[in-house]
């Protein structure tokens, strides 16, 4: 190995360690903070050695009740993903392989509503739901979360649609199958890559919000984005307690993401190589 190598290889394998302290330092921190005690949480110079304790996660999911809290945002994310990749990519399939008159500016259109400000949709939401009886619950917010990432699944799934070769399709039909099955025994599992991609972003679209669960939950169906803000009080804000909630917060997501990082990887690459 040449000098120049060696050189390249250790700025490469130092910017990489720089970028990673960059982006886990933070994951860190709030690790050692909430297993720290509510002083050493605080303390000015930070504490680095010190004995771990349970204390502020005991108290999250004992006295703030964030059990109920990540119960609730399990069940509306992962319901609104389900809904939202199932809806997409029925969508998506039509939009790339049916004659639609427009179809692009249909696209365009269902895109640019994905754009549209939440802040100027929220007061809407919020009379329509208070007539229909759905504030402060889980069906509430699905279909809010279903009605914000399902622009976004028709897209992406059109895209990958687009990859698969239409002779499948057409190959398919001939042999006797119905465009139904021809999108769910053929199509469908050609692109489940691109499947698993919208669905992990779509997945932490719906876990992060914010600004739809803080106006349409109350008590019952309170998601943890929003159950952090109980951790801030007129006394100050109990770092111990939210860097728990936080920590608790980011598992799920960096866990599921683990698991289908694969697919993840096959899914954004998905049609990048053509013959």
């Amino acid at each position: 190995m040449t000098l120049r190598k060696k050189i390249f290889n250790f700025l490469t394998y130092f910017a990489v360690a720089g970028i990673l302290i960059v982006v886990l330092f933070p994951i860190v921190w709030a690790v050692m903070s909430a297993l720290k005690t509510g002083g050493q949480a605080q303390a000015i110079p930070p504490v680095w050695f010190f004995k771990p304790q349970l204390t502020n996660y005991i108290s999250a999911f004992v006295k703030r009740d964030f059990g109920r809290l990540l119960v609730n945002s399990l069940t509306v994310s992962i319901s609104s993903t389900i809904l939202s990749v199932s809806f997409g990519s029925l969508a998506g399939y039509a939009l790339a392989r049916f004659p639609i008159k427009g179809k692009n500016s249909i696209s365009m259109w269902i895109l640019s509503i994905r754009m549209f400000p939440p802040i100027a949709a929220i007061i809407p939401f919020f009379l329509l739901y208070k007539q229909l009886g759905l504030i402060d619950t889980r069906i509430g917010l699905i279909i809010a979360y279903t009605g914000f990432n399902l622009p976004f699944a028709v897209w992406i799934m059109r895209g990958f649609f687009d990859e698969v070769p239409r002779e499948l399709d057409e190959a398919a039909l001939i042999d006797g199958c119905s465009p139904i099955k021809v999108f769910s025994r053929i199509v469908l599992p050609l692109a489940a890559p691109g499947l698993v991609a919208t669905a992990i972003f779509t997945m932490i679209f719906a876990w992060n919000e914010f600004m739809f669960a803080l106006i349409l939950s109350r008590s019952q169906s309170q998601t943890m984005p929003v159950g952090v803000m109980g951790f801030i009080t007129h006394r100050g804000v109990i770092w111990g307690e939210i860097m728990a909630a936080a920590s608790i917060i980011m598992l799920p997501m960096i866990a599921f993401t683990l698991f289908a990082q694969k697919y993840l990887v096959r899914g954004l690459t998905f049609g990048a190589v053509k013959q």
